[in-house]
């Protein structure tokens, strides 16, 4: 299956969804009125689009060409292109500018964080890139292990140690092995303690402060793991982890298990932040760098 085509599949609940709020609201054709008119935008908003998309789609729809009605496809059409134009701006793929170029990868345990670095090394190495992983969330004897399964499946190396280990300490070995290597990337795994977010702000303060003993410019890219199935809780995980630890851009994963898709929209609405990759699977190629015609399309479940 092609890459759309799985990522429409993996949107199905989430187009569903949207579809559903939607559905009746076509007036075919008779005039769009001011309380259709805010019954589609209570749909959108309820389709996790956020207020203010769904008011800019309410005002498209306002606008004297559908002053003789529309239908379904005309409504879904217009939610496509402007969602797509939230989404444009920000659909930007993880730029390899530097060698080796630090990737802190954060996020909330449960996110998919470990599967996600793997999924990233795996695009990178496909991009003819030297990848290295360190296993930086050293709370979790389980994540050290299963990032260790990860990089011998990718064909990686990685730095890792003992449960309980100083994050900093080894985040600092992996940065320094990864120069005299030449690697390209380094991917650096963190905890996603969110329970206690002074000790995490602690923690990934450290990491970056002594990172930047190394290369001043480190880390160069922070990005956060998000889950679709946590739906608005999302918004809050970008505020929080923005704030400790200076996100940079976003991944969002498990969207084949969501209703919740249209929340990506919101995000990108609200903080403005790169998208670099989405996934909608559990196999290794289901993460791919985030085009945002094809998600709005798909999102929408409008014709090409």
């Amino acid at each position: 299956m092609s890459w759309l085509g799985k990522l429409t599949q993996g949107l199905a609940k989430s187009t569903k969804r949207l579809a559903d709020n939607i559905t009746g609201l076509a007036t075919g054709t008779l005039p769009l009125d001011d309380e259709r008119l805010d019954e589609i935008e209570e749909a959108l908003i309820a389709a996790d689009l956020g207020p203010a998309v769904a008011g800019r789609i309410r005002e498209r729809l306002a606008d004297q060409k559908f002053a003789k009605g529309i239908d379904e496809a005309g409504i879904r059409t217009v939610v496509a292109e402007e969602v797509e134009k939230v989404l444009a701006p920000v659909a930007l793929p993880l730029a390899i500018t530097r060698r080796p170029q630090v990737v802190l990868v954060v996020g909330v345990n449960g996110s998919g964080k470990t599967t996600t670095i793997a999924k990233l090394a795996r695009l990178f190495k496909a991009q003819g890139k030297s990848v290295m992983l360190a296993a930086g969330d050293t709370f979790r004897a389980a994540a050290i292990a299963q990032l260790k399964i990860w990089a011998d499946r990718v064909g990686v190396p990685i730095v890792a140690g003992e449960q309980g280990g100083d994050a900093a300490g080894l985040a600092f070995d992996a940065v320094k092995r990864a120069m005299d290597e030449g690697i390209d990337v380094l991917i650096i795994d963190t905890a996603g303690r969110l329970q206690n977010k002074a000790g995490l702000m602690d923690e990934l303060a450290k990491m970056k402060r002594v990172i930047g003993k190394l290369d001043p410019s480190a880390p160069h890219d922070v990005l956060l793991v998000l889950d679709a199935t946590t739906g608005q809780n999302a918004l809050s995980q970008i505020e929080v982890f923005g704030q400790v630890a200076g996100v940079t851009g976003l991944v969002m994963t498990k969207l084949d298990g969501s209703a919740r898709g249209g929340m990506l929209v919101a995000a990108a609405e609200k903080f403005k932040l790169p998208i670099h990759a989405i996934g909608v699977g559990e196999g290794m190629d289901d993460l791919q760098p985030f085009d945002a015609g094809d998600f709005a399309r798909a999102l929408a479940g409008a014709e090409d």
